[in-house]
């Protein structure tokens, strides 16, 4: 804990005499008497229990302890400048677009509950979500028609450029209706899955290569009847209307197995599981709304429970089971 007696105008007090190497110009530029700026000084010596400052002739000197304590003191008195001042540019910033790219895992799960929290915040600006697969997410991205898109981490050679910042991890499940055949069936899933159609994520998005290297470590051939799809509204219809295997991030249909509609079939799928988070460009900062929302989402994200089969449920934040 840092000792309560000292004070932001410590820090300033100290800053600026070993700038000024001089107390006498420390008190101009602080515009405070002399006597003002030695008695800071001796409160600061006495809460840290060192001398900051040595006599030198007429003049004085930084000690080595306040050589230490100069580093450290100078980035606070930066970081809390740079604290002040994101914080000054709200009302320039207000109304500023947020632009936001999401997998359809994150505009299910995520995306929902951190919109209401970040309109709480009342910032005026106008929110952009935009939906579809991974790889062209990210050219908005790079093009800069997109601020931020949020979902799975992108292959190393399609990060360059990109920062990332982890969130949570998620796996790929197989998916069904309530009472599909196989839910009886578990132990035949593999060798039985050419008999009902499947649907598969593109190639081209960003758990493709992730499923396509699952199936073949299970001896999976090829799918005979394969349905490439990132549409979750399409998988969810055609689930409830057919007996076809869905094989989709959990994150997508945590609702659905909650309320019973769907059905995870018992796979393990642990080395599916992924890094979810949030990419945004390096050579850009985030605007005070776009900051705001992207704590939003930080806070939902660390709020989420496990996706479990339809033997478990457990409560989110908002109500809804999983």
């Amino acid at each position: 804990m840092v000792d309560p007696r000292i004070k932001f105008r410590h820090l300033q007090t100290f800053v600026e005499v070993a700038r000024q190497k001089s107390v006498m110009g420390a008190a101009r530029a602080l515009n405070v008497s002399q006597p003002a700026v030695t008695k800071t000084i001796r409160e600061l010596e006495e809460a840290l229990g060192v001398t900051l400052f040595e006599r030198e002739g007429r003049g004085i000197r930084i000690s080595r302890y306040g050589d230490v304590f100069l580093r450290h003191a100078g980035a606070t008195m930066t970081a809390l400048r740079q604290a002040v001042d994101s914080v000054s540019q709200a009302a320039a910033q207000a109304g500023v677009p947020v632009r936001i790219g999401a997998l359809p895992t994150v505009s299910v799960r995520i995306m929902p509950q951190a919109m209401a929290s970040f309109l709480k915040e009342k910032t005026g600006s106008r929110v952009k979500i935009v939906t579809g697969e991974n790889a062209v997410l990210l050219e908005q991205l790079r093009l800069g028609e997109l601020d931020l898109v949020v979902g799975r981490l992108a292959a190393p050679e399609k990060m360059a450029g990109f920062s990332f910042e982890h969130l949570y991890s998620e796996r790929v499940r197989f998916v069904v209706r309530a009472g599909h055949p196989l839910l009886k069936d578990a132990g035949a899933i593999f060798a039985r899955l050419h008999d009902y159609p499947v649907l598969m994520p593109t190639r081209q998005s960003v758990i493709g290569p992730v499923v396509e290297q699952f199936l073949i470590a299970q001896g999976v051939p090829a799918i005979a009847t394969p349905i490439e799809t990132v549409s979750d509204a399409f998988g969810r219809a055609y689930l409830r209307i057919s007996d076809a295997v869905w094989i989709i991030s959990e994150g997508v249909v945590a609702a659905d197995v909650a309320d019973g509609t769907l059905a995870i079939l018992p796979v393990d799928t642990g080395d599916t599981s992924g890094p979810v988070g949030l990419t945004m460009r390096a050579d850009t900062q985030a605007s005070l709304p776009l900051a705001l929302l992207m704590q939003a989402i930080r806070e939902t994200a660390g709020d989420l429970a496990p996706v479990e089969g339809p033997v478990t449920a457990r409560r989110l934040p908002g109500g809804a089971e999983i």
